[in-house]
């Protein structure tokens, strides 16, 4: 997901461009004044209209002021996917949210939306990505599909696609990620021993992160790592803890002038937590090449797995490799983990709810039992509870793309080639015109008999066209094993000392503490 699907990152949220949210803007006026008539359709400019377009500069937006207020003074520097909809309330659907002379247009509209994305050529490019970018760059690493474009991108994506989005290949992996949710199961039955209750686990994200690196490690390298073990290696712990450290800091990274850097802490930090990620994933990647150099030497057939295809069918150098495995890594933990947790802490809450889902999974699979992808065919529920945790919280609340070969018309406005949208997917999943009590995790608004059926792009977690997320079949997985077996085991209610959880942006929407629940055996 998330990086998964090629996010804009913390840093893609305040970047020098975007950061202000339209400083440099006209002055708000009421919402009334700006509500723009869209098409759900993508025009180029004609030479010459018959009537005239509305320009760039004559979107809505706030001015320099109004921005540092918003940011500072009530605090949305840290819930930047909150003032998605403060905004969307003001200006409307679309609305100017660019700084100097960058043409950046904010929109909130699945209409607005598909407008964009159904221009996409062969070679879109979502966003700038520059701390991630210029990471890799300082210390001469080759770049993965999060930072490369052009070209290098294509090529990368082409090798991804037929390994991770062909069901086919996916499917293989089902065997060794329901082991990897086997040992999940065991490590919450310890953790919650040891507890004062004899039932809570005091910090479910914490283990679901390691759920999803030990997943990849199990999918991408075939081996085990031992993260879900009561003791876990600390360079192990240093490496999750490092995914966190570095969205966190990429928001200021970027947000704030180079010269900083030698001033505050953000710049180095960010360094440090990339330097862990990538010797953790360099250690992993340099023990399967030695596998496969001695599958070589052996005279032994290669064993299909992901570095012997990026290597071998795809003809990518090491060093392309390891670009491609590191960003791959990085991108596959946080935003697995973080929708999971979600969605156990929304069930928690709802118990009918849950007991539902659970009578749903076992009629499916009978207690005992292991699931298989197929069965989750028959388990619409359990898939719009996944689908529901995703509308409320989707992994990238802001994303962008630039429009690189061609003018675009949206609605009554002209934009030049060049421009950047930014796809402001908080406020668009937040919509009552398309979700009926937005605020609320509904799941039955996903099911087949539900009264309204929302418009196709209002919720797009995975993204959309070639830039679509490469890891969405690996997450999707990885999600559905996970939460079938877990609703099949345990009967989850909140701790006692819980309360309500919010989310805070760090580049993706986190809690902003640790949620902590109950798990009670069901009864057999």
């Amino acid at each position: 997901m998330a990086l998964w699907c090629h996010r804009a990152p913390a840093a893609a949220v305040l970047p020098p461009s975007l950061s202000i949210l339209g400083a440099l803007g006209r002055g708000a006026r009421p919402p009334w004044a700006y509500r723009v008539p869209l098409r759900a359709k993508t025009t180029l400019a004609p030479e010459r209209a018959e009537k005239r377009l509305k320009t760039y500069e004559e979107l809505p937006g706030p001015n320099w002021f109004q921005a540092l207020y918003w940011l500072y003074v009530k605090g949305y520097i840290h819930r930047l996917h909150e003032l998605q909809i403060v905004q969307r309330k003001i200006y409307g659907p679309m609305w100017r949210a660019g700084l100097r002379l960058d043409r950046n247009v904010g929109l909130a509209s699945p209409e607005s939306i598909e407008a964009v994305l159904r221009q996409d050529g062969k070679l879109p490019m979502m966003s700038e990505m520059d701390s991630l970018k210029e990471y890799r760059e300082l210390r001469s690493l080759a770049k993965g599909p999060l930072t490369s474009d052009g070209e290098q991108w294509y090529k990368i994506r082409a090798a991804l696609n037929k390994r991770m989005l062909l069901a086919q290949e996916v499917v293989v992996h089902t065997e060794s990620i329901n082991e990897v949710v086997s040992d999940l199961i065991t490590r919450i039955r310890c953790t919650r021993e040891d507890s004062p209750t004899g039932t809570t686990v005091g910090n479910v994200t914490d283990l679901l992160y390691r759920l999803a690196l030990e997943s990849l490690c199990s999918i991408f390298f075939n081996i085990r790592i031992g993260s879900l073990e009561k003791e876990v290696s600390p360079e192990t712990v240093r490496f999750i803890n490092s995914i966190g450290q570095v969205l966190k800091n990429a928001q200021y990274v970027d947000f704030l002038p180079k010269w900083t850097r030698g001033i505050l802490p953000y710049w180095k930090r960010f360094l440090e937590g990339s330097d862990i990620i990538e010797a953790y994933a360099k250690k992993l990647i340099s023990k399967k090449m030695e596998e496969i150099q001695a599958q070589v030497n052996s005279g032994k057939e290669l064993e299909g797995n992901y570095l012997t295809h990026l290597l071998t069918d795809s003809k990518m150098t090491i060093q392309e490799a390891y670009g491609i495995l590191t960003e791959l890594l990085q991108a596959g933990v946080d935003t697995t983990s973080n929708t999971l947790a979600w969605t156990l802490y929304h069930l928690a809450r709802d118990l009918e709810l849950q007991n539902t889902l659970f009578k749903e999974v076992i009629s499916v699979v009978p207690a005992g039992q292991i699931p298989t992808l197929g069965d989750f065919t028959k388990m619409p529920l359990l898939k719009a509870v996944i689908k529901e945790t995703l509308r409320l919280y989707p992994v990238v609340p802001l994303n962008a793309r630039i429009a690189l070969e061609k003018d675009i018309v949206i609605g009554d406005y002209h934009f030049p080639k060049k421009t950047a949208f930014l796809l402001c997917q908080f406020a668009l999943t937040r919509d009552e015109t398309n979700f009926p009590e937005p605020d609320r995790f509904l799941p039955s608004r996903w099911l087949r008999d539900a009264a309204l059926k929302p418009h196709p792009f209002s919720s797009i977690p995975f993204g959309f066209g070639v830039r679509a997320c490469v890891g969405r079949r690996i997450s999707e997985m990885e999600m559905y094993l996970t939460l079938s077996r877990l609703v099949q085991t345990f009967e989850m209610i909140p701790a006692s000392d819980l309360g309500e959880v919010k989310a805070v942006n760090e580049g993706i929407l986190i809690p902003d503490k640790p949620i902590s629940l109950d798990f009670l055996d069901r009864d057999r």
